[in-house]
């Protein structure tokens, strides 16, 4: 036997080798680097599953900031006798002609008809033009499909002011047209707002549609 394995098999007090004391430094070595962790480990806890889940959406003021182009965006919320009532008083106007009370008339029979894109009758649902365009056709005046050809028709009313019954109103932004309605008088006009909205009476003169006003044209001038 050599002198090595004689050292390291060599019986020690309390009955342990050599050979098991040498695991003896490397525990200690273990057990500190373990105690050196456990500050790291008391200042990072592991993340749980519950710290994992998103935070709760806040129904405060941000809630309601993202909810305002929502009310901008559908800015008609008279009640419907109330535009019935507007409608009537326009449609009743002493300067009026039988013409315009006509396309009045016609327009206030529309009310509470659905939007649908591309409708153009009462029993399919209208868009903007599809509205106006039936009205007129109504009364014999046979207007373009679309709203931005629709400005070419009749004569160009000189201001927003100087708006009269049976007018033909159109919006749309940086001089680009994509909306028209009838004007109906007392800064309202009437009008098939968008989907899911029904054919209603908005106002001219504040609001949303008042800040997208481009121009007006005069089409019913007929006695």
């Amino acid at each position: 036997m050599h002198r090595d394995d004689r050292v390291k098999t060599a019986i020690l007090p309390h009955g342990h080798s050599a050979l098991r004391n040498r695991r003896v430094p490397q525990l200690i070595l273990t057990l500190a680097l373990v105690a050196g962790s456990l500050p790291a480990l008391a200042m990072n806890p592991p993340t749980s599953k519950a710290d994992a889940s998103p935070a709760p959406v806040s129904q405060g003021a941000g809630v309601l900031a993202l909810a305002a182009p929502a009310a901008i965006a559908s800015p008609d919320t008279a009640p419907l006798a109330a535009q019935l009532a507007a409608l009537q008083q326009a449609k009743d106007a002493p300067g009026n002609t039988s013409l315009v009370k006509t396309v009045l008339q016609r327009a206030f029979s529309l009310l509470g008809t659905p939007y649908r894109w591309g409708g153009n009758s009462p029993d399919s649902g209208f868009d903007c033009s599809g509205l106006v365009g039936y009205v007129f056709r109504t009364i014999g005046i046979d207007l373009p499909r679309v709203s931005r050809a629709m400005a070419d028709e009749g004569t160009k009313v000189a201001s927003r002011d100087a708006l009269a019954e049976g007018d033909l109103v159109f919006f749309g932004r940086r001089g680009h047209i994509d909306h028209v309605g009838i004007y109906i008088g007392e800064g309202k006009f009437l009008h098939a707002p968008r989907t899911g909205r029904d054919v209603t009476v908005s106002s001219l003169t504040s609001g949303y549609w008042a800040q997208k006003y481009l121009e007006a044209r005069r089409v019913a001038t007929g006695g």
